[in-house]
């Protein structure tokens, strides 16, 4: 992020998107681009972007975007989708952006894909009959999930088979909204969707049952009324499809907000619960986005789940005392997105996304020596990373936890982190602030080489380190660059940058 002129937030942005101001240069007239009109308008005071087929005049947008300048003209007269689901995916560009939309790109006619399955096959499947196996050599489809379904009389339940050993909870999101089921197994980077509108209606109740071993998962349903179902329901276009988890648009599920408590004077601890008709946990390291709708514009940000408090060991409730999700939030007085979020009443609902990020559990499984460098609100992802090193990870030796923050009444959980620390002699916490008082005895600066030099050290020779950073994007970056100095290898850090 980098600072903005005054008179150039997001507020300040959707006021001139209202404001009747032409921001296409085109008076309303949408065109169709072709590749070479794109290319010409690659220079700041005129740069357009093509972002999935649709192109964008984002010359007035220029100084609004919280990224900068230069972040923007690396797609300037270019399809920016690549570098946009790199960095922005969360945005919904189509609301922040609709009145600089220039028009389409124009498509070079290509040959019509053949199809891989007829609508008749995927009738069969949903009516619990599977289709023959087409005659093919033994290849990648082999591994793509498969699934099917049964029922009792008060029953229904979706066996999706995936092939694959150690799926567990985490890996599997199911929903079910308004006779829609939408379940979602995880893949490393790909996802099995199965997506159906129900032929009948179902309680709200949504029970998931792993058989890890074998890689079986099934998603049960109560059927409102005790009817034989002929067939499951109607396949909606992304059902029975593998693909690419960032090529899925985000999913979202509303949240009652069930608590919301105070952490230090300007960040508070929000408890969401999920409803009764939601499966989802989750992973360490991964974080959610939020959504609201802001003065007519859609607006989302990312959080990462903390646990509601330390020292650890906390066992999640289970799905029928109402899974909870409990984000660790700033309040900033002129942020748009966490005023409104402040304004929330108990009772009232948010929408909440599927998790997202790339943080594996295995990075730390086998770590001898864990270093978690975060700065204010980045120290949310390094909580259920501290709970889960310390309460699972037999190899460990030493959990370091660099805290950077301005003054002593900004420090996140400090009580509960220094308890930690006595309670568990593997663990060792050190503050640093920027802006202390004369009274302050610890750590004074900035993330440095010299203090990383001093912290971050292997308990011997050769052990296995992970490094864990988050924070302000200027701070992420320079920490990174600081630990390759200092000799730390890239598959030893891991940056989180959502």
């Amino acid at each position: 992020q980098v600072p903005l002129k005054p008179g150039r937030s997001l507020m300040d942005w959707i006021r001139l998107t209202k404001s009747g101001k032409d921001l296409t240069g085109l008076k309303g007239r949408l065109m169709e681009v072709t590749e070479d009109e794109l290319a010409k308008h690659n220079k700041k005071e005129d740069c357009w972007i093509c972002i999935r087929g649709f192109v964008y005049n984002v010359t007035p947008y220029m100084e609004y975007h919280p990224g900068g300048e230069d972040e923007l003209m690396k797609a300037a007269g270019t399809d920016g989708t690549d570098l946009f689901d790199q960095v922005h995916r969360w945005v919904n560009y189509e609301s922040m952006l609709k009145e600089c939309l220039v028009g389409r790109m124009s498509v070079k006619p290509v040959a019509a894909p053949k199809e891989i399955s007829t609508l008749s096959e995927e009738k069969k499947q949903l009516n619990g009959m599977l289709p023959e196996k087409k005659a093919q050599a033994a290849s990648a489809k082999d591994l793509i999930p498969s699934y099917d379904w049964f029922q009792t009389d008060s029953l229904i339940t979706i066996v999706i088979y995936t092939k694959q050993k150690g799926m567990n909870a985490e890996l599997v999101i199911a929903d079910c909204q308004d006779k829609r089921l939408r379940g979602e197994i995880i893949m490393d980077d790909h996802s099995y969707l199965v997506e159906v509108d129900l032929d009948h209606p179902v309680q709200e109740d949504v029970a998931v049952n792993i058989a890890e071993k074998v890689g079986k998962v099934e998603i049960t349903l109560k059927k409102k009324d005790n009817i034989h179902w002929k067939m499951l329901g109607q396949p909606l276009e992304s059902h029975n499809t593998f693909k690419k988890c960032t090529d899925r648009g985000l999913f979202y599920r509303k949240c009652k907000l069930v608590s919301k408590t105070e952490v230090t004077h300007d960040t508070k601890l929000f408890c969401l619960m999920l409803p009764k008709s939601t499966h989802l946990h989750v992973p360490k390291g991964r974080h959610v986005y939020l959504k609201q709708i802001i003065a007519g514009t859609e607006i989302v940000k990312p959080y990462t789940p903390v646990l509601p408090f330390l020292p650890l060991n906390f066992k999640e409730p289970s799905h029928h005392e109402g899974a909870r999700i409990y984000l660790m939030i700033k309040i900033y007085s002129c942020g748009l997105f966490t005023q409104a979020l402040d304004h929330l009443q108990i009772g009232d609902y948010i929408s909440v996304s599927n998790p997202e990020g790339n943080f594996k559990k295995t990075q730390i499984q086998t770590s001898e020596d864990v270093f978690l460098l975060a700065a204010g609100t980045g120290f949310t992802p390094m909580v259920k990373l501290l709970d889960f090193a310390l309460a699972e990870v037999s190899s460990l030796r030493t959990l370091k936890l660099i805290f950077f923050n301005k003054t002593e009444d900004d420090i996140l959980w400090r009580n509960q982190l220094e308890e930690l620390a006595l309670k568990d002699e593997r663990f060792e916490v050190q503050f640093v602030l920027s802006q202390p008082t004369k009274n302050w005895l610890g750590k004074q600066g900035k993330i440095s080489s010299s203090l990383l030099s001093e912290f971050v050290k292997r308990s011997k020779k050769d052990s296995k380190v992970l490094i864990c950073i988050c924070g302000p994007t200027p701070f992420t970056e320079q920490g990174v660059q600081y630990l390759r100095d200092l000799g730390y290898s890239q598959e030893e850090i891991h940056a989180f940058t959502a």
